[in-house]
């Protein structure tokens, strides 16, 4: 049965093992740390930003908590995270929405975000489109990939993640993502990742038999992009 993608319907949540799904924030921190590390270098508190495929939210309850903004919205498909987000997001001025649309929002973003969302869209340039009407003239999108197709280990990966994922997945090239948004109006960036942190290794890894492995991913297949919207 195929199942729904973000452009064509909701989901209750991104893995289907619930164990997965709780633990992935934590897992996640790391790479969060160094996205905000690397986008932002100024006070955010005249700022809207919007984090795209927020899942439980805790990228920006990482972001209010280190750089406060003025309003912020997490949109996701999966329902069930969304409304976990909105369970944890305490004091922060931050509204969990569930949809796939960021310009059915209705707000103009200053800082736009995701990470790992573009290998789960089956239409860049719908999505940068998407994007480009939800920013401001001169809004930045930071957006992190790792499962792309010239990653060293996407040939594995993409078997291990369809076994899990609610929805399918998709391959995209660095070069497509970039062509997808500098047809749409963006001035395209790339940086790799290159992980400023400690990260657990797990003896036995499926996603990294070895730890070269995981070496080779946080410093030369993640990257991050960053798409700044042209007036």
């Amino acid at each position: 049965m195929q199942r729904p993608s973000p452009a064509y319907g909701t989901i209750h949540t991104w893995n289907r093992n619930p164990a997965d799904e709780e633990a992935m924030g934590a897992a996640h921190a790391p790479i969060w740390r160094r996205m905000i590390d690397v986008a932002i270098h100024g006070s955010l508190h005249n700022s809207a930003v919007l984090d795209y495929g927020c899942n439980q939210g805790g990228f920006l309850r990482m972001l209010y908590d280190r750089h406060p903004f003025r309003s912020a919205i997490g949109i996701d498909i999966a329902r069930e995270s969304v409304a976990r987000a909105e369970l944890l997001k305490g004091h922060r001025p931050i509204d969990y929405k569930v949809g796939h649309s960021a310009a059915a929002l209705g707000s103009p973003f200053d800082f736009a975000f995701s990470h790992e969302v573009l290998y789960l869209l089956p239409d860049l340039a719908a999505h940068a489109a998407d994007m480009k009407a939800a920013l401001r003239p001169g809004g930045a999108y930071i957006a992190a990939m790792g499962c792309h197709k010239d990653s060293a280990v996407w040939s594995r990966w993409r078997k291990l993640i369809s076994e899990s994922s609610s929805i399918p997945i998709y391959d995209h090239s660095l070069d497509s993502v970039a062509k997808a948004f500098s047809e749409a109006g963006f001035t395209v960036g790339v940086r790799p990742l290159d992980l400023d942190a400690f990260m657990p290794v797990t003896v036995g890894s499926d996603y990294f038999p070895k730890v070269v492995d995981q070496l080779r991913y946080y410093s030369q297949d993640k990257v991050l992009f960053r798409f700044v919207r042209t007036p």
